[in-house]
């Protein structure tokens, strides 16, 4: 079983990490996030880390006290630091492009995707086959980045559609005469 929450979370110069009530705020250069406590945790701010510790001995009490830790972890991470995801495109005419609000993708459709981005992501296309989706929230980046995948997946024959960057796609043979 991990130990991950025994450990604290130091707090980088810069961040400001507040509890009240029961909710845990952190707010950094790049914006500011906030966390529901569960009523299975505490957390403490002590020199300069966050503490958190079960309240008892059980199951649920023991399993919520790595998940919150590493919560808190991902929230001082990005409001210093934030969180990024490389995209490409690839196949023939297929691109993308920012176009105010929207992402707008041609990806071999009859029609364009578009796609609004949502408040808090930063997506940008540095060339019409690479996008770069960024924010704060870890789980948001990971969500829009899945959302603008499953548009068109890659596919296991060419590799045709929209990948991350650190993905390889197992290739397939084709058909045989």
């Amino acid at each position: 079983m991990s130990r991950v929450g025994k450990y604290p979370v130091p707090i980088p110069a810069g961040v400001e990490v507040a509890i009240v009530g029961r909710t845990l705020t952190a707010k950094g250069k790049l914006g500011q996030l906030s966390l529901d406590l569960t009523d299975n945790v505490d957390a403490t701010i002590d020199a300069g880390k966050v503490a958190v510790a079960p309240r008892d001995k059980t199951t649920p009490a023991r399993m919520m006290w790595g998940t919150t830790r590493a919560l808190v972890a991902s929230m001082v991470k990005g409001v210093s630091q934030g969180y990024s995801k490389s995209m490409e495109i690839q196949g023939t005419g297929f691109r993308a492009a920012v176009n105010g609000p929207n992402l707008v993708l041609n990806l071999g459709f009859s029609h364009d995707v578009v796609y609004p981005i949502p408040t808090g992501i930063k997506i940008s296309c540095e060339k019409p086959t690479s996008i770069k989706v960024e924010g704060v929230d870890k789980r948001q980046v990971g969500q829009v980045a899945a959302e603008i995948r499953g548009y068109r997946g890659p596919e296991p024959y060419k590799g045709k559609g929209v990948r991350y960057t650190t993905e390889t796609i197992r290739r397939k043979e084709g058909k045989k005469k």
